[in-house]
């Protein structure tokens, strides 16, 4: 009998261990100085929520009151799951600040995703989709280019692992984007697309900030290995956390839920914080 009850006792334990390593949000705070900017912005960051309405979320939220929030892809998963329910969540977030959104690999294997794109337009999302969007904030001008880059099969998964994969060029994007003179946000579900590429790679371009998510920060995080896997990066992925960079600088979100794997371990969720103010 006693070993009975340890056993019970190892299984709670595991149970609220991982309960508190996918519940238990971090704040990341970045700071950074720009010269376009007359009076302070402060950015909320978020990815990967994959459906799920994540209350806390907007608890934080709700304490920080950023001026701005963006929202890098992977919002619905793929199956539309509890999409109603996000269609809620979303029109929470825009209460606190306005939302500016891209797609990620999930979204772009949903069934009915023009349906979808245009319930969160509906719920107040500014959805771009290969598209720029310039905003007000604070008397600010504030740039953003909301990339598409449409990765969204297991196929492109493998064919990127094995380097045969065809990136879109952005370059037409990045062109256009390059003659705006406010603080230029570029929102790429992708984040090894920043520097990782050959001659197609994000980091050539003019901008200020890069945000991104889709590596879950590794799904786990090892203590003295750092981050164990990322879909298109494969095993020990360099792009799944922190920044990297100055100018263009890319900011990476370790994203809010989960997909295909259930847990994480050693890797909470996580909400950037840029607050940017005068150089």
């Amino acid at each position: 009998m006693i070993y009975f009850f340890i056993a019970l006792l190892v299984v709670i334990l595991l149970i609220v261990f991982l309960h508190c390593q996918n519940n238990k949000i971090d704040i990341t705070h970045y700071d950074i100085k720009n010269d376009t900017i007359n009076s302070e912005i402060k950015i909320a960051h978020l990815s990967d929520l994959h459906s799920k309405p994540f209350k806390k979320v907007l608890n934080e939220l709700g304490e920080i009151k950023p001026d701005i929030i963006f929202v890098t892809g992977d919002y619905i998963n793929d199956h539309s799951r509890r999409k109603e329910k996000m269609f809620s969540f979303a029109k929470e977030l825009v209460e606190i600040a306005p939302v500016y959104y891209i797609t990620g690999n999930h979204e772009r294997r949903l069934e009915k995703f023009d349906e979808i794109m245009q319930g969160l337009r509906n719920s107040g999302f500014n959805v771009l989709l290969n598209e720029i969007a310039i905003a007000n904030i604070k008397g600010n001008e504030v740039d953003i280019l909301g990339l598409d880059e449409n990765m969204a099969d297991h196929s492109d998964y493998r064919a990127r692992k094995a380097g045969n994969f065809v990136y879109p060029d952005m370059k037409t994007y990045f062109d256009e984007f390059d003659i705006l003179s406010g603080f230029k946000v570029v929102l790429s579900h992708c984040p090894e697309n920043f520097e990782g590429l050959k001659e197609l790679n994000y980091s050539q371009y003019n901008f200020d900030i890069q945000l991104s998510g889709h590596a879950h920060g590794g799904q786990f995080i090892l203590p003295f290995i750092g981050p164990v896997f990322a879909p298109g990066q494969g095993l020990f992925p360099k792009y799944a956390r922190g920044s990297f960079g100055d100018r263009p600088k890319l900011i990476i979100s370790r994203g809010l839920g989960n997909s295909e794997f259930p847990f994480r371990l050693f890797n909470h969720p996580e909400i950037n914080i840029i607050k940017v103010t005068q150089e």
